[in-house]
């Protein structure tokens, strides 16, 4: 096959049903367009066909021929530029699509009104097809905008990050990206059945590694089975589809009725995976139930004692309730992914998509028994992660096993299917919530049960997070798992917190609407963080909140409502983290084992670099994402910018004082003070620091009550967490917090066929995350003071960004409709049922 590619003459072997995405990622090597959905759902592998934006997914190889092709590393657009200096981008791996769309659309925009900015409805319309799982909408918004003005068409301003042309260009490798000489592709087999004892694996394959657990049990549909491997992908999976397994089919549990058949026999009760941050709760197990876990109560008899004689009194400053989550699955752009070889000497090289290289070398040298420094780990750039890619999952073990076997270097990547199946989610949770006030409004008992249902998974900390909020009241708190023949949830961005935000958030807004009170000032008088109350002070001044109207007082069709939500979440860091400096001829080198999922840590290390040391940016170069260097913390629970920041301000002094001279080499941080931090914990390195971050979030929507559409107009956050080391990347982090809580409150939902036990949300026409269309306005505010007991003066923001956005939009859509939803997502069903009420 002849095609013209980027300007140039190619020729590609291809079969007439090979996709055009597939021939030019593995017949010619171009990487910027992106295998994401394959259904032409996400717009990351978008492609100009003779200048028309094409789906790259969805064209056969045919449609190439004779064509002129334009891929993202061929484009050399203005709009690249606006989008690497708007930051219209975070982990990147949509950004090839969005680029190509938007250089399209922009040419075509000024050929027409010449060099004016689209309205934001006309811009959301034109990349309505593309998918950003980081929420970076914003800046796309902004790049978009200001490309069309011309402001780029001479590569003026300055990248917000240091790898963004690299991004936007399609040259930024992923592990998916990754192709080494002599690879084979790996395919994992998995269970069609949701609870059986596996008899047999029949497979006609020269190399079958098996991932059955010990006890030969599968406990869900989806669940590995095992793994071949074949020279492409497409023969691989022909040899997966043919294999035969034997069943010994068992009853399966997809609830907590009494009499659900058990997940779990008392011996394999010993290897329950966890859905938290890898720490289980005690709690004894009840059938399918384990729980409760009560030690996060505080004077526990005395609030159940106040609030059952408001129950007797019927007092009506008693707010009880019952509020429900779905499961909420990451599922980030980039799948699950890693490459695996073995070289002579024996020694496992590993490119793989992780939050956390340094763990994953800790566990893979365990696992296969080699020494720390014989594992090699290269993650260049991960398309996000969320908490899903943490420590060694299937599709490392699955390319281990299969290069060893095979004596090759194997390549296992996820399906869309795999990865919105069995890569992660944030369990659901059904949750019962009782609050009193007092005479004085004031909170006098809560009590909080929550069951949360993370499939064959254990670790709800849900009840748990309510300790953490609104003083020293009495509170009794309680958490439970429900374990079902479901596939297991794993830590998600703020785990527990959104959940429990979603019911207390909820509770503090009818309290305060029963006794006439500001919601604001209700939450301003409960909470005594002090750098929250900086943030009630200008939520309180806000014209969308003081215009807003009186709950349930509108008629018509459409209604607007304003909702409030605050939120905290730990401050968390690795006081072992360290970083290296080493002067190489005019450039200092930074290394440390951490990755970036697309927060932005080179950026962040390189303005601390440069600060310190008074040098440009072009002097300083970072090495991250590998082995072999000093300790990184894993990009997960808010703390890698408050552990690396810190440690490169310390790296840079010392060598300002040694001199930056060729050959100097320096290692700054691994604090042995416990200044700033009370108690280490066992994942990671992680210390729990001293105060709490904050957030108060203050959403507008518009609720059509035909229709049972709500639309987000604008957001306000508020976010207290001291020294903001890169603003405009922080600000971005902030604002795809917001989308994804938008995305919890209204979209997101896996659906499980209640027979089999097969997950019905596979692809991204089923389950939903929000576009660039379902984006309101965001305002970001940083509140900066608060926390000079903290080395670097600052904490992270990924968490608390996010976490009570949600239960923003639920009070908003009370406020504008008088009706109070209980149930994640506010479906149109659900929002008409409950007005028809």
């Amino acid at each position: 096959m002849k095609i013209t590619v980027n300007g140039l003459p190619a020729t590609a072997d291809a079969r007439p049903d090979d996709a055009a995405v597939d021939v030019l990622r593995d017949g010619l090597g171009l990487t910027g367009a992106k295998a994401a959905c394959r259904t032409g759902v996400c717009g990351a592998c978008t492609v100009l066909v003779d200048g028309v934006p094409q789906a790259s997914c969805l064209l056969p190889s045919t449609a190439l021929e004779d064509r002129e092709i334009t891929t993202a590393e061929g484009l050399d657009h203005p709009v690249q530029r606006a989008l690497a200096v708007h930051d219209g981008l975070q982990c990147g791996y949509c950004t090839p699509g969005f680029a190509v769309e938007g250089a399209a659309f922009v040419d075509a925009w000024r050929a027409e009104h010449g060099d004016v900015a689209p309205p934001r409805e006309r811009i959301a319309a034109a990349l309505a097809g593309h998918l950003c799982r980081c929420g970076a909408y914003e800046g796309i918004h902004a790049a978009i905008a200001a490309a069309c003005r011309g402001e780029h068409d001479d590569a003026e301003g300055t990248p917000a990050r240091v790898e963004a042309m690299d991004k936007v260009a399609g040259r930024a490798r992923y592990t998916t990206d990754v192709r080494l000489e002599g690879q084979l592709e790996g395919v994992i087999i998995r269970s069609a059945r949701a609870h059986a004892r596996v008899t047999s694996v029949r497979v006609d394959a020269a190399h079958v590694v098996d991932l059955l657990p010990p006890d030969r049990t599968v406990r869900y549909a989806g669940q590995p089975v095992a793994a071949v491997a074949a020279p492409t992908r497409r023969e691989a999976l022909a040899i997966a589809e043919a294999a035969e397994i034997g069943y010994d089919p068992m009853p399966a549990a997809f609830d907590d009725a009494p009499d659900a058949p058990p997940v779990y026999d008392e011996a394999a009760k010993k290897h329950v995976p966890s859905s938290s941050e890898g720490v289980n709760l005690p709690g004894g197990w009840d059938g399918n139930v384990r729980g409760p876990f009560t030690r996060a109560s505080w004077r526990g008899r005395t609030a159940v004692k106040r609030i059952e004689a408001a129950r007797r009194d019927a007092a009506p400053d008693l707010v009880t309730g019952t509020f429900t989550t779905a499961v909420q699955v990451h599922t980030p752009l980039e799948p699950h992914a890693c490459v695996a070889r073995w070289d002579d000497a024996g020694d496992l090289h590993l490119h793989l998509s992780t939050q956390t290289v340094g763990l994953v070398a800790e566990q893979a040298a365990k696992r296969w028994n080699l020494p720390a420094g014989r594992v090699h780990i290269v993650t260049d750039h991960v398309g996000g992660g969320f908490g899903a890619k943490s420590g060694i999952g299937t599709e490392t073990i699955a390319a281990v096993e299969l290069a060893r076997a095979c004596g090759a270097p194997v390549r296992v990547v996820f399906s869309r299917a795999e990865e919105l199946t069995d890569a992660g989610n944030r369990p659901g949770t059904r949750t019962t919530i009782e609050l009193l006030t007092d005479d004085r409004g004031d909170l006098a008992a809560l009590t909080m049960d929550v069951h949360g249902r993370g499939g064959v998974a254990i670790g709800s900390a849900v009840a748990l997070m309510a300790r953490l909020v609104y003083g020293t009241a009495p509170r009794r708190l309680r958490d439970y798992d429900v374990v079902t023949n479901e596939p297991p949830g794993t830590p998600f961005r703020g785990p527990g917190a959104p959940p429990m935000l979603w019911a207390l958030e909820q509770a503090v807004d009818e309290a305060a609407h029963r006794r006439g009170e500001d919601p604001i000032a209700l939450r301003r008088r409960w909470d005594g963080n002090r750098k929250r109350h900086a943030l009630y002070d200008l939520a309180m001044t806000l014209p969308e909140w003081t215009a807003r109207p009186r709950t349930g007082s509108q008629t018509g069709r459409f209604r607007r409502g304003v909702g409030v939500a605050a939120a905290n979440w730990p401050y968390m860091l690795d006081p072992a983290t360290e970083v290296e400096l080493r002067v190489e001829g005019d450039v200092v080198v930074a290394r440390t084992t951490t990755q970036d999922i697309g927060t932005g840590i080179r950026t962040v290390i390189t303005g601390v670099v440069c600060e310190e040391l008074g040098l440009p940016a072009e002097r300083v170069r970072v090495e991250i994402g590998r082995t072999g260097t000093v300790h990184g913390p894993p990009s997960i629970g808010s703390r890698t910018t408050a552990s690396v920041a810190p440690a490169a301000r310390d790296a840079a002094r010392r060598l300002r004082t040694l001199g930056v001279t060729d050959g100097a080499t320096v290692v700054g941080g691994r604090r042995r003070d416990r200044r700033g931090y009370v108690t280490p914990f066992p994942v990671g390195g992680m210390a729990i620091g001293r105060g709490f971050s904050g957030s108060v979030h203050v959403t507008e929507v518009e609720v059509d009550t035909r229709l049972g559409v709500v639309r987000p107009l604008r957001v306000w956050a508020g976010i207290a967490v001291g020294h903001v080391y890169a603003e405009r990347l922080a600000r971005s982090q902030c604002e795809g917090g917001v989308v994804q809580g938008i995305g919890y409150a209204l979209y997101e939902e896996r659906l499980v066929d209640p027979v089999t036990g097969t997950v019905l949300t596979a692809n991204l026409d089923d389950y939903r995350i929000p576009g660039i269309g379902d984006t309101p306005e965001i305002t970001v505010h940083f509140h900066r003071d608060g926390w000079d007991h903290v080395n670097g003066h600052g904490v992270g923001v990924g968490e608390i960004s996010t976490v009570g956005v949600a239960a923003s939009v639920g009070n908003a859509v009370h406020n504008a409709t008088g009706w109070r939803p209980h149930d994640l997502p506010i479906r149109p069903d659900r929002l008409l049922e409950g007005i028809a009420r």
